[in-house]
């Protein structure tokens, strides 16, 4: 999904003209990956997970991500469930940031984060 933003290009602030339309580009969940907000950071790369389909996960973040990926409470995580256990456990796959969590709330794909926050 593409969506474009103008930009000023001298002090990168918003503005209505069509000059320098910047395009963003939002990951959206595929066949067998979940959104989630990420509820508690358990260490040693785990983190505590609740998923959009009802369920709370465990979740790791793979090493090829370890590094690159910092995540913090409450942020929207793309969670991929195991095979085995994946009720259970889960990998986190990509983080959203605040731009892209706006696009998907206006597109429909987080309409179910209010019912998830009254818990």
């Amino acid at each position: 999904m593409v969506f474009k933003r103008s930009f000023d290009k001298k002090n990168n602030s918003k503005n209505n003209s069509q000059e320098g339309d910047q395009v963003i580009r939002v990951r959206i969940p595929r066949e067998n990956e979940v959104l989630g907000i990420l509820e508690q950071r358990l260490g040693a790369s785990r983190n505590k997970v609740r998923c959009f389909d009802g369920k709370s996960r465990v979740c790791r973040i793979p090493g090829k991500l370890k590094r690159k990926l910092w995540v913090r409470e409450n942020d929207i995580v793309l969670v991929e469930p195991w095979e085995f256990g994946g009720d259970e456990k889960g990998d986190v796959v990509f983080k959203y940031k605040q731009v892209q969590v706006d696009i998907l709330k206006k597109k429909g794909y987080l309409d179910n984060l209010d019912d998830m926050n009254e818990f």
